[in-house]
């Protein structure tokens, strides 16, 4: 896919800063319980794919998805993990170096035993997070796929085929030299061998891994003989209707095991549940590690049967993205997701009404505490969000704040006030990567001052920090093509959503055909033009053209910017 662009404050970690650890205990099993200490462990919680490392950098220029999350962000996700009743958090796994990826693109196993030493720093700081959160974390080693790098790539490595990665003595030593240092690895924030860190709830030998299960177990014995503190969890990929392997379940290495549920009918999910329930029979602790895509009334129902049943240990629902630093949030569409479903945002926004978002985020809450045998609290205030920098009206975002359900941005002439209301209960999950709000008001030449405050049922924030002054030399005309009201007079147009993915997330965009036309009018003589468009094309398809009195027009020549996204590891 080719895309054009047509042109016409948290503090920092220092080291050690938590060494002494939150938890008390390691995490242990008791039949098919999970303790803390001697209480019974269980949780409803979320995967978070990109909570130690980012594969939806999706802003229109960049070419590159990958990176790795700041502290403000992973802050993001494990506050609201915490807000929702989560206890733990099933990250995704260890990134690998793909031939595929964008030369730039960050990773963490650049090659057999080479680590990026920034990478791992990044996850130094989410388990000391993790720690000041609360949240436990379950953490696969391994991905059978090829998004982010798994198995195919530590094969290519070595130029041999995927499957050779179960058998392969050379390909066995390269993985377990990436198991060895993460076990060895001493935390740089928190001076904590992760090999003795309590916030690691398990090892997870990786995500739906279809590997032999001799495999599994020279695997988890030999984490065991390094790592005897932590629990391990088969990975094996048991979706749907495929059993859990009896080995998995008499191998005395292996404490967890898992399943992943995407059935269409709910009714199939939760009887394949209660199957793998059976058949693990109380022997070991079961969690169910992916669910989801199913309506709110559906997934009311399964986490209904998870809590009601003793022998389940816990359920992770697929998956939640939190804010992004530069304003709004990350946004995923799900290639399984039927077309529809999205990773959720909390609390919730009618950008997500497709897919019921706000009322199902309500329901799992309720839920999430319930499972622990308590009563949902009411949700916390938001804490203040942080405006951006200015500049222009057309460019006003903020970093958004956990919890908060709209913003009010405001306006004063002077940094004390008189502060008006410019922008009431705006959504940070309308617009995706671009700025949040246009201050249509704004006369330029004028010295304003702003600042943003987040809301939701409980209350509102205390404003954010105030940015100006800003003097503004122009105004503009922004379309977000959320539907066709902006525009003067169109033939030919039609708003459209869907496939997202294939369109840098962009939820909604007009598409034409040969003789489609667009017009716009603005009040007086415009000094540039901006249109941001996708074609597979190798020349562009658009024409832009201005009259001074809607009838007689010439063509503007414009300069075009090409962004060609080469990574199709994952459309």
């Amino acid at each position: 896919m080719k895309y054009l662009a047509l042109i016409a404050v948290l503090w920092s970690m220092s080291p050690y800063a938590f060494a002494q650890q939150a938890f008390e205990h390691f995490i242990t099993t008791e039949g098919s319980k999970l303790m803390d200490g001697d209480e019974e462990f269980r949780f409803l919680s979320f995967n978070i794919p990109n909570l130690n490392y980012v594969e939806d950098e999706m802003a229109f220029e960049r070419v590159n998805p990958y990176d790795l999350p700041n502290e403000f962000e992973m802050r993001d996700a494990l506050s609201t993990i915490r807000e929702m009743g989560g206890r733990v958090v099933r990250m995704y796994t260890i990134p690998v170096r793909s031939a595929d990826f964008p030369p730039e693109a960050v990773t963490y196993v650049e090659a057999p035993g080479v680590f990026n030493e920034t990478a791992f720093r990044t996850l130094d700081t989410l388990l000391a997070l993790a720690h000041q959160y609360e949240i436990r974390l379950i953490f696969p080693l391994l991905n059978n796929w090829q998004w982010m790098g798994g198995v195919p790539n530590y094969a290519a490595f070595r130029d041999q085929a995927p499957n050779a990665f179960w058998s392969d003595r050379q390909l066995i030593r390269d993985f377990k030299q990436t198991i060895r240092f993460v076990l060895d690895r001493v935390n740089t924030v928190t001076g904590i061998p992760y090999k003795e860190d309590k916030a690691i709830l398990c090892w997870e030998t990786g995500n739906e891994l279809q590997c032999p299960h001799s495999w599994t177990v020279e695997m988890t014995r030999f984490i065991k003989r390094h790592d005897p503190n932590h629990l391990i969890m088969d990975g094996f990929h048991a979706i749907n209707d495929v059993p859990i392997r009896r080995g998995s379940l008499e191998e005395p290495s292996i404490d967890i095991v898992t399943s992943h549920h995407y059935e269409v009918n709910p009714l199939e999910m939760t009887r394949n549940i209660l199957r793998k329930v059976d058949q693990v029979a109380g022997r070991k602790p079961y969690i169910v590690g992916e669910f989801g895509f199913i309506s709110t009334a559906a997934m009311q129902s399964v986490i209904d049967s998870l809590i009601d049943h003793p022998y389940i240990a816990g359920g992770l629902t697929w998956s939640l993205r939190y804010h992004h630093r530069n304003g709004g949030f990350y946004w995923h569409s799900e290639p399984v997701g039927l077309g529809l479903y999205k990773a959720y945002h909390w609390p919730g926004f009618p950008s997500g009404d497709a897919y019921d978002e706000r009322a199902f985020m309500a329901m799992w809450r309720e839920k999430a505490f319930a499972i622990q045998g308590l009563p949902a609290p009411p949700v916390s205030v938001p804490l203040s969000p942080e405006l951006l920098p200015i500049t222009a009206p057309h460019g006003i975002s903020w970093r958004g704040a956990m919890g908060g359900a709209g913003y009010h941005v405001q306006r004063a002439p002077g940094a004390e006030g008189p502060w008006e209301t410019v922008g009431y209960h705006l959504s940070d999950a309308a617009v995706q990567n671009f700025p949040l709000f246009h201050d249509q008001g704004a006369r330029p030449g004028t010295d304003y001052f702003y600042r943003v405050l987040a809301i939701n049922a409980s209350g509102s924030s205390e404003p954010s920090n105030v940015v100006g002054p800003i003097r503004f030399d122009r105004q503009a005309l922004v379309d977000n093509l959320h539907n066709v009201g902006t525009l003067y007079h169109h033939e030919k147009i039609a708003i459209v959503t869907g496939e997202d993915r294939s369109y840098k997330e962009i939820t909604h965009r007009a598409a034409g055909q040969r003789g489609s036309e667009m017009i716009y009018e603005v009040p007086g003589p415009f000094r540039s033009l901006t249109v941001y468009a996708f074609d597979n094309k190798p020349q562009p398809q658009l024409e832009l053209w201005a009259s001074a009195d809607g009838q007689r027009y010439e063509r503007i020549e414009a300069a075009v910017d090409t962004y060609v996204v080469g990574e199709h590891s994952y459309d």
